[in-house]
């Protein structure tokens, strides 16, 4: 059975920092393209960042560069993101992906950031 758990959101003021985890199970972690995207009250959900497999390099939506980074451990099938200076408009519920060779879900994690 596919799971993927995501964990580390929270409350936190302008400018502060929090670390997601996504751990996952029932699937080979390794040669799969991991992201992770967010949706804010009202809004369609979006990208904020993506992972391929094998080394190669991350992307990230406009919104978060320079200040997320994605990262992930094969080893511990888990995927992260790391999010500084963070803003309101960062506010929203953040979803870990794996988007290829098949797409599935995780439930989210809140991120508040409080104006």
């Amino acid at each position: 059975q596919v799971q993927l758990v995501e964990s580390g959101g929270g409350l936190v003021q302008p400018g502060g920092s929090l670390k997601l985890s996504c751990v996952t199970s029932g699937f080979t972690f390794s040669i799969y393209h991991m992201g992770w995207y967010r949706q804010a009250p009202g809004k369609e959900r979006e990208l904020v960042a993506t992972i391929p497999s094998y080394g190669n390099p991350p992307t990230y939506g406009d919104s978060v560069k320079g200040r997320f980074t994605i990262s992930r451990d094969d080893a511990k099938d888990t995927v992260y993101l790391q999010m500084n200076d963070l803003k309101p408009e960062d506010t929203g519920m953040y979803y870990c992906k794996s988007d290829w060779p098949s797409i599935h879900w995780g439930q989210g994690t809140q991120v508040t950031v409080p104006s």
